[in-house]
């Protein structure tokens, strides 16, 4: 079946991810050093879709101003979702530029445009939805779906905690518009509603819901340390590396170890070392001697000179000092109310978090946003926005 039009489910805030999600939501989180949804953008033009609706909520201004009307010269209808109330909600706000079967994908997963394809050339007329699926060992906290032989769908289980053969569910379908017609239904009850939910109906009342395994890759960044692995899958599939764009500066004693991303009017001073799998936004700064390996650097960030950057995310704007140093993970990280042993972080930091030089930061410290750090600090565990830190 030939499918050419997609959702892009981009509403949501990414709470696990807090505090980077503070100013905007995670589909523009970094992956490598452009947003997460601008990946999703590329892997649906690589599958032949040529029209796409976005549905934001949270600060879905920053989405619509980073991409405007249009990518790639794709056109980009915008739909808004006031309220957060489930992707099966979301789809039916977008139902009004939906015409027959059509692509639904997350805008804030990972998702191979194999996986998109196989999905579209398994559809047909008989199925009310497909889903795309992985084998993967662990489902842990996401979506498992149970298939029989023929590709039929059984049962959709969301956190499955028994030892079933289940599949994960990727979250790339196409729907037919029926489904909305289910999705109708289910918002006359009260509640939030997923896709899932919605698809679990199809199947009570009878209907036809296939799934695909698929070889494509897929991951999702549902903690902070996540943006790390997510960069080193991208650099492992050929999505992104040894790249230093034309305007960065790179001092000739600078080493940039591959693999690399340097995006534009990035500068690296003399002495410095950047590399392997580091990523550094525009408008980055490296001084002097300093080290950074294996981190997520953001826009318009300035690391000092002597300074050491090992495991580290940022958000935008930040400043570590002269002579910092984040040593690297594992370490004890909590995020909101859980606690994770043996996070693989060195430390997070917020946007416009500014340290004043000197400043050790404990594995697994988790700073938040516009927060100040006096010289000579030594920061752990979780910092709240908008605090001072003093030595």
């Amino acid at each position: 079946m030939s499918v050419s039009s997609a959702v892009v489910l981009a509403a949501g805030e990414g709470i696990r991810l807090r505090p980077l999600t503070r100013n905007r939501p995670k589909p523009m989180l970094p992956a490598g050093t452009r947003p997460i949804l601008e990946h999703v953008f590329d892997q649906l033009i690589a599958a032949d879709i040529d029209s796409i609706a976005v549905v934001v909520g949270y600060r879905g201004d920053r989405i619509r101003s980073y991409f405007g009307s249009s990518y790639r010269e794709i056109e980009l209808t915008y739909v808004e979702q006031e309220r957060q109330l489930g992707t099966g909600h979301a789809l039916r706000l977008a139902s009004s530029v939906i015409d027959g079967a059509t692509v639904v994908v997350n805008g804030d997963q990972f998702v191979d445009s194999r996986i998109i394809e196989d999905v579209v050339a398994t559809h047909d007329a008989d199925a009310a939805a497909t889903i795309g699926l992985i084998n993967r060992q662990e489902i842990g906290e996401y979506g498992g779906v149970i298939l029989e032989d023929d590709g039929s769908v059984v049962e959709l289980v969301e956190n499955p905690q028994d030892d079933r053969a289940y599949r994960l569910n990727a979250g790339v379908y196409v729907v037919d518009p029926n489904l909305l017609e289910t999705i109708e239904r289910l918002d006359m009850t009260p509640g939030e509603h997923s896709l899932v939910d919605a698809m679990t109906t199809l199947l009570e009342d009878g209907e036809t819901v296939r799934g695909v395994v698929s070889e494509g890759w897929w991951i999702d960044a549902m903690y902070p340390w996540d943006l790390l692995a997510v960069s080193d899958m991208l650099f492992d599939a050929g999505v992104i590396g040894d790249e230093v764009a034309a305007s960065a500066i790179v001092h000739d004693s600078a080493i940039v170890r591959s693999p690399v991303v340097v995006d534009r009017d990035c500068e690296i001073g003399p002495g410095a070392v950047v590399g392997p799998h580091a990523c550094l936004g525009e408008n980055t700064t490296v001084g002097s001697n300093a080290v950074v390996e294996r981190s997520v650097i953001d826009a318009d960030t300035r690391i000092g000179a002597n300074a050491t950057a090992i495991d580290c995310v940022t958000g935008v704007g930040v400043d570590l000092g002269h002579g910092t140093v984040v040593p690297g993970g594992p370490g004890d990280a909590r995020i909101g109310d859980r606690f994770f042993e043996d996070a693989p972080i060195g430390a997070l930091l917020a946007d416009r978090v500014t340290d004043n030089g000197g400043v050790t930061y404990v594995p697994g410290a988790i700073v938040g946003a516009a927060v100040t750090i006096e010289a000579g600090a030594t920061v752990r565990g979780t910092i709240d926005d908008d605090t001072e830190v003093h030595s």
